[in-house]
């Protein structure tokens, strides 16, 4: 990810810039970032994900998902984010009563991205810890069959648990769901060669 300008912006200006942007930023801080384009692989993985999840509940009244169109907001570092995937327990909590802003996740799943993967793994992940509601954290990789799954057990312990054989189903730890690795990776060709762009990465924000 790039910064855009070496100048400070407050979340309102960004909020403004972002109504008429021709793309997605980030802003971190009071720097506005541009997202990568996502890859087909990319693409196809966090699609399989929201998919399967918005079919699921259905069935379940308690619980939604949203893909990466809905901002999220975290206060305690001043970011807006846009998840790939985000799990709501219970009605989604709208920040200044804005449809498009939420701050009570439950559940966050990532696809990894070149330029993006140390931040989300190590920036992202401890300012996503500062959300209440934050319980669960899954990093995929686009790559090949690997996926990290973050689970919080108590304050300021989280388990992790790995993801590697195509056999295998994802269970969440917090949310009634379940999703083979055939599923997750369904049409995603690993050996297809993408161009993302390797501008700034965002770990250089940290």
């Amino acid at each position: 990810m790039q910064i855009t300008e070496k100048r400070y912006y407050t979340p309102e200006e960004y909020l403004q810039l972002e109504e008429t942007a021709d793309y997605k930023s980030e802003y971190i801080n009071g720097q506005i970032i541009p997202m990568p384009g996502g890859t087909v692989n990319h693409n196809r993985i966090a699609g399989n994900f929201y998919a399967m999840l918005n079919f699921a509940f259905k069935q379940q009244e308690n619980y939604e998902a949203f893909n990466s169109d809905m901002r999220l907001w975290i206060p305690q570092k001043r970011i807006y984010s846009y998840p790939d995937v985000t799990v709501i327990a219970g009605e989604p909590e709208f920040f200044n009563n804005r449809r498009d802003i939420i701050i009570n996740p439950q559940v966050i799943i990532e696809v990894l991205s070149k330029s993006t993967t140390g931040y989300d793994r190590e920036g992202k992940f401890e300012a996503y810890r500062t959300i209440s509601t934050f319980q669960e954290y899954l990093l995929i990789d686009q790559t090949r069959i690997h996926i990290e799954q973050f689970s919080k057990t108590g304050k300021k312990l989280w388990t992790l648990r790995e993801y590697d054989e195509e056999d295998q189903a994802i269970a969440l730890a917090t949310v009634p769901f379940e999703i083979s690795l055939q599923d997750l990776y369904n049409k995603v060709n690993f050996q297809l060669v993408e161009s993302e762009g390797e501008n700034l990465g965002a770990e250089e924000l940290r």
